[in-house]
């Protein structure tokens, strides 16, 4: 188990950056045939993620939580790219979901992605591990004026 941080802690994280949740559902549980690629596909993915260069690809970190994967990714286009990447294993992946799958209800996919400016977010994490964006941020303190959760949220940590 990981150790925790007992105190309060918030994240300084420099710059913009792209919250994307992704999950799947299976609406079907009989047809494993359907749904099985699909439930192995994106932990290979975050694999060949983690495994490249950061910096190159924008991709800052991803965990799994009640069902949904959450990523954070240094930008949209970053994101996009790789979506989009012939040669990674996201496009073979959704090009197999679109042929095999469409729309037929055996498997449900689905994601939303959220554009976060600098200084627009709030986050507290207390008696806790580095979670979240307190993973691929930078994990501080909360004293003075990030006491609040209104404080954090401005634009003061810039």
């Amino acid at each position: 188990m990981a150790k925790t941080i007992n105190q309060r802690m918030t994240v300084k994280f420099d710059g913009d950056f792209v919250v994307f949740l992704i999950g799947m559902r299976i609406n079907k549980f009989w047809k494993i045939h359907k749904w099985l690629p699909v439930a192995r596909a994106m932990p290979r993915m975050l694999e060949e993620l983690k495994g490249k260069n950061s910096s190159d690809t924008g991709f800052l970190g991803a965990e799994f939580s009640f069902g949904t994967i959450v990523q954070y990714w240094r930008s949209f286009e970053h994101l996009e790219a790789y979506a989009k990447d012939r040669n990674g294993l996201h496009y073979p992946a959704w090009k197999d979901f679109n042929t095999k799958i469409k729309s037929n209800g055996d498997v449900g996919i689905w994601h939303e992605t959220y554009k976060v400016h600098a200084g627009e977010y709030e986050c507290i994490y207390n008696n806790m591990p580095p979670k979240g964006l307190g993973k691929v941020g930078e994990l501080i303190p909360i004293s003075g004026k990030l006491e609040t959760a209104g404080s954090r949220i401005k634009k003061q940590m810039l």
